[in-house]
């Protein structure tokens, strides 16, 4: 019964988190290919790696309605690598937002000359670079791996927990403090120059400080859900990797760690939600697909009742 019902959530899940992010993406092309921002490349990448997420939960919907599936262990180790590389380049992409936000608010004035397109190419590759590597660690050093499946396909069922261990220790441990460090250092900033951003405002100078701050806002409702969804998965993996009868492998691979999965639900909708040029966007997108469908409803024509011989047509007319 629990693995039905786990099975729904990610039925209902996967497409969800896969809907919003392609919608925000789209939304983020628009944006890019009018102002040319450099800054909404990293909240793209945050939004394919989110989708990638998604598309990843697609795979263990089948193992969740079926109890006694067992696919090869090769296989179980590839698909388990995908998941893990698409939740660390969503990691990271959020750290990468947050160096960006930050880099903005203390330099503000050479944000531009620093942000350029070759450097914002190099860390989107060597992002997605780590990412994989994280996830594909337990190929590269098999001593990570399982090689007796008795369980069903998932994370504790194929990794050893000394993964886990690793995983945490080296890679969201390190993230998290970063994390905690650069919303303090914006918050300190903030707090010493409010004085100098209400005389700039004053002097109508002040629009790039103030999307500054808004987009700071953004960045501490970003952490603050990554901390509330995977914190507790985390930490619940260390627990059992020291004391193994603790808690059941169940409430790690299902419940602790589906919390995990909502993350990338919940960032492209406050994005969505915080953001008003990409609600702007997808607002003009939501009429435009709106308006195209009223247009094909005003020419559709119906067959309607004439003599034997010559058959008419009668065309729909709305009025505007």
């Amino acid at each position: 019964m629990a693995n039905l019902a786990v099975g729904i959530i990610f039925a209902v899940l996967a497409p969800l988190i896969i809907t919003a992010n392609v919608l925000v993406a789209i939304a983020l092309l628009r944006l890019i290919w009018k102002t040319g921002y450099k800054g909404h490349y990293f909240v793209l990448n945050l939004a394919a790696a989110d989708a990638m997420v998604g598309l990843s939960v697609i795979g263990l919907i089948k193992d969740e309605f079926l109890e006694n599936f067992n696919p090869p262990q090769i296989f179980c180790v590839l698909r388990m690598a995908f998941v893990t590389s698409s939740s660390a380049a969503s990691i990271l992409s959020l750290t990468l937002v947050a160096c960006y936000r930050h880099l903005a608010i203390r330099k503000p004035f050479q944000y531009y000359q620093l942000v350029t397109g070759m450097r914002v190419g190099l860390h989107l590759v060597g992002l997605w670079l780590l990412a994989g590597i994280i996830g594909f660690l337990p190929l590269l050093i098999p001593g990570f791996q399982k090689f007796s499946l008795k369980d069903k396909c998932s994370f504790f069922g194929v990794f050893h927990l000394s993964y886990m261990l690793i995983v945490s220790c080296m890679g969201f441990f390190p993230v998290l403090f970063l994390f905690i460090y650069l919303y303090c250092d914006m918050l300190k900033i903030a707090s010493v120059h409010v004085q100098q951003i209400r005389e700039v405002e004053r002097a109508g100078l002040a629009r790039g400080t103030t999307s500054d701050m808004k987009a700071m806002r953004t960045v501490a409702m970003l952490v603050g859900c990554f901390v509330l969804s995977w914190l507790p998965f985390f930490i619940a993996g260390i627990v059992k990797t020291v004391c193994t009868e603790c808690f059941p492998y169940r409430v790690l691979e299902s419940y602790l760690w589906l919390l995990g999965l909502c993350n990338s639900l919940l960032n492209p909708l406050l994005y969505s939600y915080w953001q008003k040029d990409v609600r702007r966007e997808l607002s003009q997108l939501a009429a435009g697909v709106k308006r195209k469908a009223f247009h094909l409803g005003k020419g559709r024509c119906f067959p309607s009742r004439g003599t034997k011989s010559v058959p008419t047509v009668s065309c729909l007319q709305l009025q505007d």
